[in-house]
């Protein structure tokens, strides 16, 4: 079995890998892609897999964009962090779907699901339910937890836990409820776009901070707001000043 993996993740990926060695140890891992364009870049070049698994929710966009891109006809299972109705109704469309973090019993079950297929050949997503499942994720889904590495160990991070996220030393980093800190796989950047707008706000190139954090927001010089926020007593929390006007909007809840 020729396989072809879609994350983003490299934690999440490299989970995902060594469950299906576990449970198919004569699978083949031909590649682990981490973006659309880089998805569509390796199918082109390579014999399409015997099966892909699909993270929707990528970097630079949703995966369903590599089947408007390139003729992907393989059959595919998808991974996500959302349980969504939408994402329920396109189960029946494709061999399998995973809400992470993967089990391997659930892994074991879709790779079971798609060996029992009879003609395991093409995908039947049609248009419409493409276009419905991508607006339903487009206004109502982001991120809801992170998969970090403590140690040795892999821990589930709730994104409602955390107070802000925050650049340090070319790690991004997220800091809990409870004060204590996490390095994530993804750039400040690439969280921003994951998480909720409404919940937070990156006021600076350094932090992305959760509207539950912030205790008070002081005047500052040249206009600037300083902000103060729960498990931090420095004065790094400067809104930029081309971000006042915005945040401030935000703070009504007016984006």
């Amino acid at each position: 079995m020729r396989i072809l993996i879609v994350e983003d993740e490299p934690l999440a990926a490299a989970q995902l890998a060594a469950h299906i060695s576990a449970l198919q140890p004569e699978a083949q891992i031909l590649a682990v892609c981490d973006t659309i364009k880089a998805s569509v870049e390796w199918l082109q070049k390579n014999k399409a897999p015997d099966l892909a698994f699909f993270d929707i929710q990528l970097g630079d966009g949703l995966s369903f964009e590599i089947f408007e891109q390139c003729n992907f006809t393989q059959p595919v299972i998808f991974t996500t962090a959302y349980n969504d109705y939408a994402i329920k109704a396109f189960k029946v469309n494709s061999v399998d779907y995973l809400l992470k973090p993967i089990e391997r019993t659930e892994l074991k079950k879709a790779l079971d699901k798609f060996k029992q297929l009879s003609q395991p050949t093409k995908s039947i997503l049609t248009p419409e339910l493409l276009n419905e499942v991508v607006a339903s994720l487009k206004t109502k889904n982001y991120k809801e937890r992170f998969l970090v590495k403590v140690g040795t160990h892999l821990r589930v991070i709730e994104t409602t836990d955390v107070l802000y996220f925050y650049s340090f030393e070319k790690g991004t980093y997220a800091k809990l409820n409870d004060g204590k800190d996490y390095l994530l796989d993804q750039s400040l950047e690439l969280v921003e776009g994951m998480v909720n707008p409404n919940t937070f706000f990156r006021i600076n190139r350094k932090y992305l901070v959760a509207l539950k954090s912030i205790n008070d927001v002081v005047a500052y010089s040249n206009s600037r707001l300083k902000l103060k926020v729960h498990h931090h007593t420095d004065d790094d929390f400067l809104v930029a000043r081309e971000k006042v006007k915005s945040f401030k909007s935000w703070l009504e809840g007016s984006l």
